[in-house]
């Protein structure tokens, strides 16, 4: 009779669900709710996500190296660490961190991503973050420090809650400069790889592989720098609804001037297009400035994008480039489409050509798909140019997955 009792209790603990607690079922944990204290992801068992997890202000989730986190597919699953909550999650090479799906059989979209909001500032005051989740972020410290990830990765994310509101594979909002982001790879997202919304923190040794839409995103005031940066596209696989870049940046959705401006700093980038013809229609740019945005590139190469490289859109978001508010300097480029290397939409500014001439003028080389990227321009370049600069480590090995 006690047997039954205890199986019976033990049912009861892995199939309620609360909005408020964490559900433990003994043989595997499931995350479900808010978390209302401190809470260690051990590698010694696989831990699941069940709908919408929150870390709020006070708490601290801390992940071991090495620790697995899958994601329920009957009910997706995303982990938000809110203003004031804190991630401590650091893998090492040989034992990254690693968030997927649960499935057997796992595609891009079977659960949502990470979010973490920090109170730095956005050009939008404190905005609540989309993708469903009923949460605010930003403020007015831009030292704030939402914890670390390192070595992690994350796996067959992105999911649209509703029409233009998605979660992203990793979502960053207001997030400050005090918050460690390095060696982090999202793998075949269904929505954009990076997204970040205003703050100002400063990852390093970011990868992305097979992205359906951006593989970093910029908006609302961001203003932080990223160093040694990859991504490579998958030729048949993209958003059907939306373009796919490389990079896409704006100021806001609307154009407008609010400050702080969107001005990512971004060097030794090297981004791979899509690269062959009988890649899907919606592929598109390897950079999209547009929308007030600015910004700094140095060092970096974008390759294979099939309907342009360069492109600058909207007067404001040209006007700080001819007026060196925005710099793109020591940067290779290429396209398949041969006539689309650089663009300008706004033909009131600068036309292509005058575009061209400044752009070569800034120490940038253009090459067309008939072209051969290994030439002497280029092979002066490589010393310092690129995400894995000529004769450093390969920083790859070890815990990314191709």
């Amino acid at each position: 009779m006690k047997k039954i009792t205890l199986l019976l209790l033990s049912s009861i603990l892995v199939f309620s669900s609360c909005e408020d607690e964490i559900i433990i079922d003994p043989n595997e944990t499931i995350l479900s709710g808010t978390l209302l204290e401190d809470k260690t992801l051990t590698n010694d068992k696989v831990w699941t996500l069940r709908g919408y997890v929150y870390v709020p202000d006070g708490v601290t989730l801390t992940i071991e190296p090495g620790t697995i986190i899958e994601s329920d597919i009957s009910e997706k699953g995303a982990l938000t660490i809110e203003r004031g909550g804190k991630i401590m999650a650091e893998g090492t090479a040989s034992e990254p961190i690693v968030f997927t799906s649960g499935s057997d059989f796992p595609q891009s979209g079977d659960w949502g991503g990470i979010v973490i909001l920090g109170k730095a500032r956005t050009n939008q005051g404190e905005p609540t973050i989309e993708g469903g989740i009923s949460r605010q972020y930003g403020g007015t410290n831009d030292d704030d420090n939402s914890g670390i990830l390192k070595y992690v990765r994350i796996e067959y994310a992105g999911v649209a809650a509703f029409a233009n509101s998605e979660v992203n594979a990793l979502t960053l909002g207001g997030v400050g400069r005090g918050t460690t982001i390095e060696y982090v790879q999202c793998y075949y997202s269904f929505d954009d790889a990076f997204e970040f919304f205003g703050g100002t923190v400063s990852p390093k040794y970011l990868v992305a592989v097979a992205t359906a839409d951006d593989d970093f995103d910029f908006d609302f005031g961001y203003t932080g720098t990223i160093q040694y940066a990859i991504s490579k596209r998958d030729p048949l696989f993209v958003d059907g609804g939306d373009a796919g870049n490389g990079i896409e940046c704006d100021n806001d959705g609307a154009g407008s001037t609010s400050l702080p401006t969107t001005k990512p700093t971004l060097i030794n980038f090297t981004l791979v297009g899509p690269t062959s013809p009988q890649s899907l229609s919606n592929h598109n740019l390897a950079m999209r400035f547009r929308r007030s945005s600015t910004f700094v590139v140095q060092n970096s190469i974008f390759y294979g994008y099939m309907k342009g490289g360069f492109q600058v859109e909207s007067d404001n978001t040209i006007t700080s480039y001819v007026n060196g508010g925005s710099q793109f300097t020591n940067n290779l480029v290429h396209s398949v489409d041969t006539n689309n290397i650089v663009i300008s939409k706004s033909q009131s500014i600068l036309t292509n050509s005058q575009m061209m001439s400044k752009f070569l003028q800034d120490g940038n080389t253009a090459w067309t798909s008939n072209e051969s990227p290994i030439h002497n321009t280029f092979e002066t370049k490589t010393v310092n140019i690129g995400a894995i600069p000529q004769g450093s480590t390969n920083w790859l090995l070890g815990w990314t997955k191709f």
